[in-house]
């Protein structure tokens, strides 16, 4: 366990298979934020709690400089590098995950949730929504997912 039980929750969530192709596809086609994303599905599955779409505003405003200026950027460099030199694309992997951590710690310590009884599938279905309000057949299999 790390000192972040977000960090920890999207770990193993993201190991599970067809997960990142969900999340990757609501980030390419929808412009989620994969991070944001899995924040949401951890605050209603692991903390039971309901997120507002005015908490979600600011918690996303607390990472979204850190998002656009070093996220993306690094997410560019491996998705370039890639067909073109597996040494640099590595780096880059390397690079883009731990920025992700850091995106993750700091909506951690600013949103405050710590886990505890009481949350379920439901309440992560009402959070995740928020950031694709008008439903998409990926966000749907990625809630039959968690709910396994």
């Amino acid at each position: 366990m790390s000192a972040n039980p977000f960090w920890d929750f999207s770990l193993a969530v993201y190991g599970r298979p067809g997960v990142p192709a969900c999340c990757l596809s609501l980030q390419d086609r929808r412009g989620v934020d994969v991070n944001v994303l899995l924040f949401a599905a951890w605050a209603g599955l692991e903390c039971g709690i309901r997120l507002s779409a005015e908490e979600l505003v600011r918690l996303d405003g607390a990472v979204a400089g850190w998002r656009d200026e070093v996220v993306r950027p690094l997410r560019a460099l491996r998705r370039r590098a890639k067909a073109e030199d597996e040494v640099f694309y590595r780096r880059m992997k390397a690079a883009e995950l731990e920025a992700e951590r850091v995106q993750q710690d700091r909506l951690f310590a600013t949103a405050g949730f710590i886990p505890q009884p009481g949350g379920g599938v439901e309440l992560a279905a009402a959070n995740m929504a928020l950031l694709v309000p008008s439903g998409d057949p990926a966000l749907d299999d990625l809630l039959g997912m968690l709910g396994d």
